[in-house]
């Protein structure tokens, strides 16, 4: 597999990752094994895997959620994994999360001055641009059917018990840097939750790299009748 084009921070930060594997507990590995079964399954079948994060505001740990499951598919070689980002309701992308993804090595450019204002994300040079803007989870951008629905805080978790078109519902939850604004740890906050959410996202594609990688040995394996 082929080193992708990322900028050269992120790739950096990117490759640091896997040496923290041992700080995610087993329970939560756990849960993250689902996520890259999901994962897996999906491309086994043929089809591409759809993800959309979902948390209250889509504001903080949704978007870093899809970017840095972005940054995990093109990080291991799943180049057809569709990401989405949603609330239960839309406020807007928070500036602060926005500047620990930039400090982790995203590139942001910013379209308007709104309420709401919309940003293109970036991972290399070669890579599309992403639209990032706070939404509801059931916004005309993002998948209808067939998905799966990722809940990364406890607030949206209890208040979408259903959502509508999913295919699989996964609960992984992140305290929200938000409870640290305006203090003196606020940037640190941030900087970790952005770490732990990317240490445990990269985990789970590379948790459906692998079982791709041996179905594929498995495929290619000559029979024993031969």
């Amino acid at each position: 597999m082929g080193k992708p084009k990322f900028y050269e921070k992120l790739m950096a930060y990117c490759s640091t990752l896997e040496g923290e594997v041992d700080q995610i507990p087993e329970a939560r590995k756990e849960q993250l094994d689902e996520l890259g079964d999901f994962i897996y399954e999906k491309k086994k079948a043929g089809g591409k895997p759809s993800i959309t994060v979902i948390c209250t505001h889509n504001s903080r740990r949704s978007h870093m959620g899809q970017l840095w499951l972005e940054a995990a598919a093109g990080y291991y070689g799943i180049d057809d994994l569709l990401t989405a980002s949603g609330g239960t309701e839309a406020t807007a992308f928070n500036p602060r999360a926005v500047t620990a993804l930039k400090k982790a090595g995203f590139k942001f450019d910013k379209n308007g001055s709104s309420d709401n204002p919309v940003y293109e994300a970036s991972l290399g040079a070669d890579y599309p641009h992403i639209l990032m803007f706070s939404k509801k989870y059931d916004h005309r951008n993002n998948p209808t059917s067939g998905f799966a629905a990722v809940m990364v805080c406890s607030e949206a978790d209890a208040s979408c018990p259903f959502v509508p078109g999913a295919d699989a519902r996964f609960s992984i939850p992140y305290e929200d840097p938000k409870n640290f604004d305006g203090t003196p740890s606020e940037e640190i906050a941030y900087d970790e939750r952005c770490r732990q959410i990317a240490r445990e996202m990269f985990y789970a594609v590379k948790h459906a790299k692998n079982r791709l990688v041996v179905g594929m040995e498995k495929a290619k394996a000559p029979s024993a009748n031969n």
